[in-house]
C-alpha cells in the first residue's frame, strides 16, 4: 500500500474552508500515487471544538461537510478526522471518529477508544468511548486505524489513566500496520517523547505505525505537525517538517531534520502569534517597547510571523525611564525594519497623580503610582488597537505571571499573551537564540540588570528572587505540583519557596482576567491549570 500524510492546519468550525483544504490536500497525494490518504484527528471541524459541538445544527453541517469530501475520493481511500454523532440514548452525545471513505462505497466509521481529560484535555465532556476497537480492510490489508490518545502508552502518560490498550487489542485481532489519526499539541520537548514512543511500539510489535499529526495554532494550543513513518524495527522512515503544512508518501525519501529544544520553542511560538491572528481576523499587530528583554522577544516573534509593515512598536517612556532603554527600543525597531512611535506618558501621569491628589491626601506613593504609568500604557496601546484594529499582543512572561509581578488594565492588556508560558531564564535564551544570525535584540538589552522602571533605581530583584532560583521553584511548584516542603528539601531556601508559593496562590484572579496565551510547556496557566480563586488552602 502507497501511504500519504496530509499535516494539515484546519481553523476551528471553519467547515467550508477545511472541506476545501482536505479534498486538495488528498487529490494531490493520490496524483502521486496514494492508495490511502491520512489526515488529522477532527481535521474536519478543528481541534479542539469545544462548545461548538452542542450547538444544534453545528455536527449535521460537518456531515454535510464529509458528505462533500467523500464525492470528491478518486482511486484511494481518505480517511478523515470527523464527529459522528452517537446513535445510543446512553452515554456521551458524540464520538471522536475517523472516516474510512472510498469511492462507491458507504463510509465506514472508527471511534476513539482512549478520551483524555488531564491538562488541556476534556474529551469526556463530549465523547463516547469506543468499547471495541477492531481493525480494519482497506485495500486487502487489515490495519488498526487510532485516534491520537489510542497509541500512547501508560509511561508516558500522567498515571495509569486507562485499563485498555488499543493497539495491542488490534494487533491480535490481526493489524498489520496501526494508522493514527493525531491532534497532539506542542511541548518544548515533547516531539522527540513522542517519536520515541512510538519507535518503541512498533519494535515491540513488529508493525509498521503512521502517524499523522494536526500543525497550526488554536487559541491556547499549537500544534506542531512532525508526522512519522515508522518501520518495524522502530526505524523512522519519514519525519514530516515541523510547524507548517506538508504533504508527503511515505515512500519519499527526503526526511526533515529533528531541531533543538529552542528552535522549536521558536517556531512554535511565531505559529502560534500567526495563526491566532490569522484566525481572528487581524491584519496588523501592536506591542509597547519598553527597551527590555521581553517586549524585544515578542517584537522578533511577531515580525517574523506577521511581517515588519505588520507590527507596530510603541515606546512609551515615563519620568523614570532611562535614556538607554527607550534608545534601545527605537534601535530593535529600526534593526526588525518595524515602525515605531514614541508616546510619552510623563505629564499625563502628572496630570492624573494631581487629579487624584484630593483622594490620596498625604499618603506617600506606592504601587499605586508605578501601576498608573502601567495603566497609562496600557490605556494608550488599547487605543492605537481600537483606533487601527490591531492586535494588541502583551509581552509579559510566565515568571511574572505566576508572582503577580504584572498590572491588570496595564502591562496586561490585550488580545494575546505571546510569552506567558515562557519563564523568564527561557526568555533569554530565546533572545540569544534569535541574535545567532545577527544581532537583532541589541546586547544592552540582553546584558542590562532587569527592571520595570516604575520608581528610581529599580531592578526586578528588589521584588522578586533571582529569576534563575524564581524559575526552578515555579517548575516544581506549579509543573510538577510539589509541596513547600518537598521542594524546601530540594535544597531551597524555605521562605522563599513559601514566598513563592503565597504569590502564585494569591495572583489566581489576575491570571483569571489575563489575555489567553501560548501553551509551550508541560503545564501554562490557563485551560490546563484550572484552580479556584476564591479558596483558604495554604501549601506551607
Amino acid at each position: 500500500m502507497n501511504i500519504g500524510l496530509a499535516q494539515l492546519n484546519p481553523t476551528v468550525g471553519d467547515l467550508a474552508g477545511n472541506t476545501r483544504k482536505i479534498i486538495d490536500a488528498c487529490r494531490a497525494l493520490e496524483k502521486r500515487g496514494a492508495t490511502i490518504v491520512l489526515t488529522p484527528e477532527l481535521v474536519l471541524t478543528g481541534y479542539p471544538p469545544q462548545d461548538l459541538l452542542f450547538k444544534s445544527e453545528f455536527v449535521p453541517a460537518s456531515l454535510r461537510a464529509l458528505e462533500e469530501v467523500h464525492a470528491e475520493v478518486g482511486t484511494a481511500a481518505w480517511i478523515v478526522g470527523c464527529v459522528h454523532p452517537n446513535p445510543s440514548e446512553h452515554g456521551r452525545p458524540f464520538f471522536n471518529a475517523a472516516a474510512i471513505l472510498e469511492k462507491g462505497r458507504p463510509p465506514r466509521f472508527v471511534f476513539k477508544s482512549l478520551l483524555p481529560t488531564y491538562d488541556v484535555f476534556n474529551e469526556t465532556r463530549y465523547f463516547e468511548p469506543n468499547s471495541s476497537p477492531a481493525p480494519v480492510e482497506i485495500g486487502g490489508s487489515l490495519f488498526g486505524v487510532t485516534i491520537c490518545e489510542d497509541i500512547w502508552t501508560p509511561e508516558h502518560l500522567p498515571r495509569r489513566l486507562y485499563s485498555t490498550n488499543p493497539v495491542e487489542t488490534l494487533i491480535a485481532a490481526g493489524a498489520t500496520a496501526i494508522l493514527n489519526l493525531s491532534a497532539s499539541p506542542f511541548q518544548i520537548g515533547k516531539p522527540k517523547i513522542r517519536e520515541e514512543m512510538i519507535a518503541a511500539q512498533a519494535k515491540k510489535h513488529g508493525v509498521p505505525f503512521f502517524y499523522c499529526n494536526a500543525v497550526g495554532g488554536d487559541d491556547q494550543l499549537v500544534f506542531d505537525g512532525n508526522s512519522l513513518a515508522i518501520d518495524t524495527d522502530g526505524k523512522t522512515l519519514r519525519r514530516w517538517p515541523g510547524f507548517c503544512e506538508s504533504l508527503a508518501m511515505v515512500e519519499d525519501l527526503e526526511s526533515a531534520a529533528p531541531v533543538s529544544d529552542i528552535e522549536s520553542l521558536r517556531q512554535a511560538l511565531v505559529l502560534g502569534i500567526r495563526d491566532y491572528a490569522a484566525k481572528c481576523g487581524f491584519r496588523s499587530a501592536v506591542l509597547g517597547l519598553s527597551g527590555g528583554i521581553d517586549s524585544a522577544v515578542v517584537a522578533c516573534l511577531a515580525v517574523e510571523a506577521l511581517g515588519a509593515d505588520k507590527v507596530t512598536g510603541v515606546a512609551m517612556p515615563s519620568p523614570f525611564s532611562s535614556s538607554h532603554s527607550v534608545e534601545d527600543a527605537l534601535q530593535l525597531a529600526q534593526n526588525l525594519g518595524m515602525p515605531c512611535l514614541t508616546i510619552p506618558i510623563a505629564e499625563c501621569f502628572e496630570v492624573f497623580k494631581s487629579q487624584m491628589h484630593p483622594a490620596f491626601g498625604d499618603r506617600p506613593e506606592d504601587a499605586t503610582e508605578e501601576n498608573m504609568q502601567a495603566r497609562l500604557r496600557g490605556l494608550t496601546l488599547m487605543s492605537l488597537s481600537n483606533k487601527f484594529g490591531h492586535l494588541l499582543l502583551t509581552t509579559g512572561n510566565k515568571s511574572e505571571l505566576a508572582v503577580g509581578y504584572c498590572t491588570l488594565y496595564g502591562d496586561m492588556c490585550g488580545g494575546l499573551a505571546a510569552i506567558s508560558d515562557v519563564p523568564k531564564t527561557m526568555v533569554y535564551q530565546l533572545a540569544r537564540h534569535l541574535n545567532a544570525s545577527r544581532e537583532l535584540i541589541p546586547l544592552r538589552t540582553i546584558e542590562k540588570v532587569p527592571s520595570a522602571e516604575l520608581r528610581p533605581n529599580q531592578t526586578d530583584q528588589d521584588t522578586l528572587p533571582p529569576y534563575d532560583i524564581l524559575d526552578a521553584i515555579l517548575r516544581l511548584y506549579v509543573e510538577e505540583n510539589l509541596g513547600v516542603a518537598e521542594i524546601a528539601a530540594r535544597g531551597f531556601d524555605a521562605e522563599t519557596v513559601r514566598w513563592v508559593s503565597r504569590k502564585v496562590d494569591f495572583n489566581e484572579y489576575k491570571r483569571e482576567q489575563a489575555a489567553p496565551g501560548l501553551k509551550v510547556t508541560s503545564r501554562a496557566f490557563g485551560m490546563g491549570r484550572r484552580m479556584p480563586i476564591a479558596q483558604r488552602y495554604s501549601a506551607d
